[in-house]
């Protein structure tokens, strides 16, 4: 009795391995479903590698879950966004925007920020200020003044500015925040005096957010609702601003962090799950389709042709595969169907050489003969008879091709021939290698892609296990 469809689904089935390697790709499966759903399709280009994009995150943090292995707080990321403002006219037109939050975290904030999106003005620019009003009642007046610079050459309003980026300001980098926070501390705090420079050098959150003890050392944290006011002193009526922002740059970030350039980690790892089976599956699909027609029409045919494909075969089985992959790639371009094609074109030597001697063994049958006695054409054989008999081989080693194509292109991006427009695992753990991630001990950045490349070939390796015993006689099972 032959062993059918049923009785290989039903061995196939009856491995652990392989239903945890089915589970497996069907969770690949729907993960890469969301991501084509939920992102653009140029998301790599607009937002990945577009550091403006990142620009309110904070740099090279761990994940939030960290903190429940610590005892202390780390401040978590705060963007405190609002486009709501109150309007009144004191001889000048002010938009009055507020904003409050609470800080609870045992460490200072990593960075402060402010910015601005779409201002329009019809006359002179308006003039912005910032004032913070701490948990202990003190308030820090002008903790920010922005003057709006005017437009260069002749213009016709309204002006429209801050449209595309907003107009940012980090709080650090301020020396107009250096002087109000050292105005702040002379006219709250008696017998503490610290320059501007100071302040610059240690960094205004720790004012902001601090208070002083006995020795007026700022070292403890001010926790508590802190309420921002943000002033917008118009010249205009019509004069308006559509949102302001500010950022409270946290030390924890996400649910993977973040990499040097503020990057969510999470985002990038995520777009990596379809740009992996993408790459792994069309990879293997043509490699073993190109690999077995060359290799039951070499096996079948015979002659001259059959030395021509084995000679060929024989050359690119043996050529060093990954120096020429490296050289192709950069001479090419970094491309993604450049790196794909050149996989493919060093992929299926091997497979023809394994499928030419099981099609020697196959065409010696004794119906093949009868087939080509009765007058069949050698096309009709090897595809009723040839393939049916070498197909479950063929699928079984489609299935093993996909991680190694997977693997590869890692590994290509690893060595920084990747394609720059998508963000693959490769690329993640190349530019981690790179901004030395494993000397300054940033664990998230490294181990997270490299776990996924292996368990997205272990998927597959899983399968391919599972589908041997259906391949296999010898290794089926005993009922």
């Amino acid at each position: 009795m032959g062993f059918n469809t049923r009785d290989a689904l039903s061995e196939f089935w009856a491995s652990t391995i392989s239903k945890l390697g089915v589970a497996l790709i069907i969770l690949l499966f729907a993960i890469s479903a969301y991501v084509l759903i939920s992102y653009p399709t140029n998301f790599g280009t607009q937002f990945w590698n577009r550091p403006q994009h990142w620009a309110d995150n904070p740099k090279s943090v761990p994940p939030t879950w960290v903190q429940y292995f610590t005892s202390v707080q780390k401040p978590k990321h705060q963007i405190l966004e609002t486009d709501y403002y109150t309007e009144r006219n004191r001889g000048i037109r002010t938009l009055e925007f507020t904003v409050s939050f609470n800080y609870r975290a045992d460490e200072l904030p990593q960075f402060t920020s402010f910015s601005i999106s779409k201002l329009t003005h019809w006359a002179d620019p308006p003039i912005i200020r910032l004032n913070l009003e701490r948990p202990d009642g003190k308030k820090i007046e002008d903790l920010l003044v922005i003057p709006i610079p005017y437009p260069s050459g002749n213009y016709t309003p309204p002006i429209v500015k801050y449209v595309e980026s907003p107009y940012r300001v980090f709080l650090p980098g301020s020396s107009a925040v250096h002087n109000a926070i050292s105005s702040f501390l002379r006219k709250e705090f008696d017998n503490i005096a610290v320059t501007p420079l100071e302040v610059a050098a240690s960094g205004p959150e720790k004012y902001i957010f601090g208070v002083p003890d006995s020795e007026g050392s700022f070292k403890d944290i001010l926790k508590g609702r802190y309420e921002l006011e943000v002033v917008v002193e118009t010249f205009d009526d019509r004069d308006t601003v559509e949102s302001v922002k500010f950022v409270v740059g946290g030390k924890v970030y996400g649910f993977m962090g973040t990499d040097v350039l503020g990057r969510d980690l999470s985002v990038g790892l995520l777009f990596g799950f379809p740009v992996a089976l993408f790459i792994g599956f069309i990879t293997s699909t043509i490699t073993t389709v190109i690999g077995a027609v060359m290799g039951i029409t070499s096996g079948y045919m015979g002659g001259k042709l059959d030395t021509l494909i084995q000679r060929i075969s024989d050359i690119l089985n043996n050529l060093p595969q990954l120096p020429i992959l490296i050289f192709l790639v950069f001479i090419l371009g970094q491309n993604i169907w450049n790196i794909i094609g050149v996989l493919i074109f060093f992929g299926w030597s091997g497979l023809t050489i394994l499928i030419r001697s099981m099609v020697l063994q196959a065409k010696e049958e004794q119906f093949i003969e009868a087939s080509v006695a009765v007058g069949a054409s050698s096309r009709w054989i090897m595809a009723r008879h040839i393939f049916p008999q070498v197909a479950p081989f063929i699928f079984t080693q489609m299935i093993f091709y996909t991680p190694a194509a997977i693997l590869a292109e890692a590994a290509l991006s690893f060595l920084g021939l990747g394609d720059p427009s998508l963000p693959t695992w490769g690329q993640i753990l190349e530019r981690g290698y790179r901004s030395g991630a494993i000397f300054l001990g940033y664990w998230w950045w490294i181990v997270p892609p490299g776990l996924l490349i292996v368990l997205t070939a272990l998927c597959f390796v899983f399968i391919a296990q599972g589908l041997e015993p259906v391949v296999n006689p010898r290794l089926r099972r005993m009922r």
